[in-house]
């Protein structure tokens, strides 16, 4: 009776056992799947594949058309604001060493063609103001402030010119992902009316080709908005410093005159 009931004891801790392998093999598979539901790039990830082989799969499967005008659109926005930041990092002068130069020059016996001097052989567009004034000089203080003025605007201009351009594509680039993202729909709708049913497959090339779009386009807005605000804030430092420098010049011009 005794080794009976130690032999049941015995069968039931094997039980047991086998009992809760079962039960924590059954854990783990359904945490494996769970897993595999919340991260679905995980075999792209253990793939290892390139980021550039990505991008270029992305490429290819949102449809060469409209992703190479929407990278067109990022080419040609990143050549105009490169070739702006180096126009205005030029453009930037010294004004108070400039303003130096054109005092000490104004105080020589051939005053105002020394100080025009000065200006010819120093760049940017607070020189071409200050050359543009000293010009009309004999004409009277007056017509030195207009002349200032009206240059200054012509200065500011050149200064902005080209980022109506940046603001042109930073526009059309969102446009061309959503137009491919209303044809990846169409698409889907499509393949759905020929199949006569709807599935996921069907659906998912369509879906993917839009979204693919509309992203890039976002991408290539998001980029050259940082860049065109950027140039705006420089155009608009080197306008305040031109502004300053013009006033400074008029005040000089009255005590020489003087």
């Amino acid at each position: 009776m005794f080794l009976a009931v130690i032999g049941l004891l015995t069968v039931s801790a094997q039980f047991q056992k086998t009992y809760a392998q079962d039960a924590t093999a059954t854990t783990e598979e359904v945490a494996t799947v769970a897993e595999d539901q919340v991260n679905p790039f995980t075999d792209n990830v253990n793939d290892g594949e390139p980021l550039h082989q990505q991008l270029k799969r992305y490429f290819i499967e949102g449809g060469a058309g409209f992703m190479a005008t929407i990278l067109l659109c990022l080419i040609f926005g990143l050549a105009i604001a490169i070739e702006r930041i180096i126009t205005l990092s030029m453009a930037q002068t010294n004004t108070k060493k400039l303003l130096e130069k054109v005092e000490k020059a104004l105080q020589k016996e051939n005053g105002v063609e020394a100080a025009k001097k000065v200006c010819r052989e120093t760049s940017g567009p607070v020189a071409s103001i200050f050359y543009q004034g000293l010009l009309r000089m004999d004409q009277g203080i007056e017509t030195v402030e207009k002349s200032v003025t009206s240059y200054g605007s012509v200065q500011m201009a050149q200064l902005e010119n080209g980022l109506s351009w940046i603001t042109l594509f930073i526009s059309i680039a969102p446009m061309l992902g959503f137009m491919g993202t209303v044809i990846g729909l169409i698409q889907a709708f499509d393949a759905i009316e020929v199949a006569g049913d709807i599935s996921p497959t069907l659906v998912a090339s369509g879906m993917k080709v839009a979204l693919i779009t509309t992203v890039g386009g976002l991408i290539v807005a998001i980029i050259l908005q940082i860049f065109y605000n950027y140039l705006i804030s420089k155009v608009s430092s080197i306008v305040i410093s031109m502004e300053d420098a013009s006033i400074s010049l008029i005040d000089l011009l009255v005590k020489y005159t003087k």
